[in-house]
């Protein structure tokens, strides 16, 4: 019999790195729109934001995101919770993602 192996957090962080916001060209994860994450049995949840209410690329995203999240090894099901509070900022990124668009921590 094969089983599972256990997704870790750290795993389904590395993978979304890949979605790439095309507005700003930035991924999502250093862009501060992951808010909340948890992996149990394999089951992916999280809750995150955008930019901006009414973002035109919310569709591409969050398709983006769930074709991602799904594709990881041994993912039973993902749940994507998109959150408008607290509003995304420019305080939210990462050291990456504002040292790409010149903003100085």
């Amino acid at each position: 019999m094969v089983t599972a192996k256990a997704l870790s957090h750290e795993c389904v962080i590395t993978a979304l790195h890949a979605v790439i916001d095309p507005e700003p060209g930035c991924n999502i994860v250093d862009l501060g729109l992951i808010h909340g994450l948890t992996v149990e049995d394999n089951v992916i949840k999280f809750s995150m934001a955008l930019t901006m209410p009414g973002c035109p690329a919310q569709d591409c995203i969050l398709s983006s995101v769930y074709e991602c999240s799904r594709n990881l090894p041994d993912a039973k099901s993902v749940e994507v919770d998109l959150v408008w509070d607290p509003l995304w900022t420019a305080e939210r990124m990462t050291t990456v993602a504002k040292e790409y668009f010149g903003i100085r921590a």
